[in-house]
């Protein structure tokens, strides 16, 4: 097992791509703090995984953007399964797609405070935890939005391109702690908030976007799963700082 003996927080599990993340890494011998904001979402995952591997998660109601809910996140983890290794950030929110400037400030700001405040929030209380364990993993779903931006997302876009940045400039700083710090970007994925991106989710609409995925086809959890696994693995041990994207080409 890949992760036997590790232990993680995966936030926003409670569906799509952190549902995948924390099955997968359930799989693979990790201890999974199952966090999300949604109570009946994450505990539905949790009965799922503790059903195939029992004793290997737990559920953390967590609002990402409340300081406190955070900070008791990373708590949890170290009370139910002794310490944090791996802290993946994946909770994410976007707005409508629409132009940038029908965006209301309310939408704006739970963009930011979803997509970028959270990760300086986890970074305050994770670090402090995978420094008592020697060193760890920091984990961000970012996303080809901040990578190649598509029309009609401009403020989302520009959230995951902050979580690209910070994912590199934590990196730096958090070597000397042996805390790698890396980012997932998928291309446009079969989850929840498919609609949002696309604007409508239609025949059509589908058609359009995937014609820009060269290998024809969007995302899907257990791609970015997979991805997740290995960069949160000792396989991994001397990548930090990357971006990856997991796009079927789109980034070409």
């Amino acid at each position: 097992m890949r992760l036997n003996n590790k232990v993680a927080v995966v936030t926003g599990a409670g569906s799509g791509f952190g549902e995948g993340i924390a099955r997968t890494f359930a799989r693979e011998g990790a201890k999974v703090i199952v966090a999300d904001i949604v109570e009946e979402a994450g505990r539905r995952v949790v009965a799922e995984i503790e059903a195939a591997n029992p004793g290997s998660s737990h559920f953390v109601r967590a609002d990402v953007t409340d300081d406190a809910a955070v900070k008791a996140m990373v708590e949890t983890a170290e009370r139910e399964f002794g310490g944090l290794d791996i802290m993946v950030n994946n909770a994410g929110y976007t707005h409508r797609n629409k132009p940038m400037l029908e965006v209301t400030e309310a939408e704006f700001d739970r963009i930011f405070a979803v997509n970028v405040k959270a990760l300086f929030l986890a970074a305050r209380h994770a670090v402090p935890a995978l420094e008592r364990r020697g060193g760890g993993v920091i984990l961000t779903s970012a996303s080809t939005a901040g990578l190649r931006p598509r029309p009609g997302l401009t403020w989302y876009n520009s959230s995951k391109g902050a979580a690209i940045v910070a994912t590199k400039s934590m990196a730096v700083e958090l070597a000397p702690l042996k805390i790698r710090v890396n980012a997932l970007c998928p291309v446009i994925g079969e989850t929840g908030m498919v609609q949002d991106f696309m604007g409508e989710d239609t025949p059509e609409r589908r058609k359009q976007f995937i014609a820009s995925i060269p290998l024809g086809r969007m995302s899907r959890p257990e791609d970015i799963a997979n991805a997740a696994l290995y960069l949160a693995s000792d396989e991994a041990q001397f990548i930090t700082g990357v971006a990856l994207e997991v796009d079927g080409g789109r980034c070409v």
